[in-house]
């Protein structure tokens, strides 16, 4: 495998070389820093811009040409990244040697049409398609209680902290949906495609020098940008106190979430030490909130952690009956004490090393994935896969005890159930 990284000035263009897949995958990245008010309008803007295009009105045309290009499969979306919002376009295709002459070629031409030449009509979106994903959005929206496992996490970090990026709701907002409109979108798309940031990757079997042509000459971005790497956030606020917050839901299981903070770490820390800690803690399933919890006592139908390093946060998320909640938040804290003092094996950090190198090997099998690790390293500074399988190996018993101490609970929610 051969990655090569290549400032284009107004993008940048990473070309990732190998023969372990029988497609070429394209990958377009938009990164700005992210506005509470802009998530709704891209999350709307990536779902026109894949509906329907100026030469395939409508989403049935658009998928005819899909067909005809071999099955090629094309998604958008969606993440933030720390301080910013990452809105991701996706072409996956066979390579020309499994199809026919020029049918890549082709392919990035439809891509570049998804991308450039959006349906639209005197500087708005065509407004039969922008009413259709508009009440798709609403629906979506007045349901988000419906999906109580997300609702009750993200009702976690609004407590946490209403004002940071990290509480922000990723589905959007209904306020925001109502004043969008047809013009303003596309207004909003017209200042995406200028201002963004870009990053376009690439992976397959393919000629470097053809692709960097090929890109060249179907994605035209003509402002030239600063290079701005994505932060992590910030707090700086003090825990005095952990907060309770419990809230009625009318579903059958209660949904509890766990919001910590966690203290200014190292790039090891953060990178690694952290990763082993939350395996250990509740990432698989021999972990310690698995096994005292869940298998033990019984007091909760699934639980587990997942640190996020960009937000200096862990997350702990279980389902629970709501007469089990004191016991279950007692049995947790204790879990989270035994971890600072060091109540954990060499064998469970063995076992979670494992799982993390395991979970290289997943990266390598899966185009998508591996564009997103070369992506990140050029963003954030992460390692390669390489030195990730070795640097794992040099996170002591020590180096966990010291992170876990810098660990501590800010936000306690339970969305109540009617079950007991």
């Amino acid at each position: 495998m051969k990655y090569k990284s290549i400032d284009m000035g107004s993008y940048n263009l990473h070309l990732i070389k190998t023969k372990k897949f029988k497609t070429i995958t394209v990958k377009i990245n938009f990164r700005n820093k992210i506005h509470k008010e802009d998530i709704t309008v891209r999350n709307l803007l990536t779902d026109l811009l894949t509906h329907s295009t100026k030469n395939y009105k409508t989403k049935k045309e658009l998928v005819i040409k899909t067909q005809d290009l071999y099955a090629i499969n094309l998604t958008a979306g969606n993440t933030r990244l720390g301080d910013h919002i990452n809105t991701e376009f996706t072409l996956s295709c066979l390579n020309d040697k499994y199809t026919e002459k020029d049918n890549f070629s082709n392919s990035l031409e439809f891509f570049s049409e998804v991308i450039f030449n959006p349906n639209v009509e005197n500087k708005e979106f065509n407004h039969e398609v922008f009413d259709l994903i508009y009440d798709n959005a609403k629906t979506s929206l007045t349901g988000i209680k419906e999906n109580s496992s997300y609702y009750s996490l993200i009702r976690c970090l609004e407590n946490m902290d209403p004002t940071s990026p990290m509480s922000y709701r990723m589905v959007g907002y209904l306020s925001d949906l109502e004043s969008t409109t047809p013009k303003s979108i596309y207004e909003y798309y017209e200042n995406m495609i200028k201002k963004d940031r870009v990053d376009i990757s690439v992976i397959g079997d393919f000629n470097t020098k053809e692709m960097e042509q090929s890109i060249k000459k179907y994605f035209k971005f003509n402002t030239y940008k600063k290079k701005v790497k994505i932060k992590t956030l910030k707090s700086d606020k003090k825990i005095i106190r952990k907060k309770i917050i419990k809230e009625q839901e009318n579903n059958k299981q209660s949904k509890l979430a766990i919001g910590c903070r966690i203290q200014p770490l190292k790039p090891f820390e953060r990178n690694y030490t952290l990763t082993l800690y939350s395996l250990i803690l509740g990432g698989f399933a021999d972990s310690k909130l698995f096994n005292e919890v869940r298998e033990k006592s019984s007091l909760v139908y699934y639980i587990n952690s997942i640190p996020n390093k960009l937000d200096n946060t862990l997350l702990i998320r279980a389902g629970i009956s709501k007469e089990n909640f004191d016991k279950a938040i007692k049995l947790i804290e204790k879990q989270l004490t035994l971890m600072k003092k060091g109540d954990f094996t060499e064998e469970d950090i063995t076992k979670a090393v494992q799982i993390y190198k395991n979970s290289l090997e997943e990266i390598e099998e899966n185009p998508s994935y591996l564009m997103e690790a070369y992506y990140l390293m050029d963003l954030i500074g992460i390692d390669d896969l390489d030195t990730r399988r070795i640097k794992i190996n040099e996170v002591t018993k020590d180096d966990i005890i010291k992170v876990a101490k810098k660990i501590k609970i800010d936000t306690i929610y339970l969305l109540e159930g009617d079950e007991s």
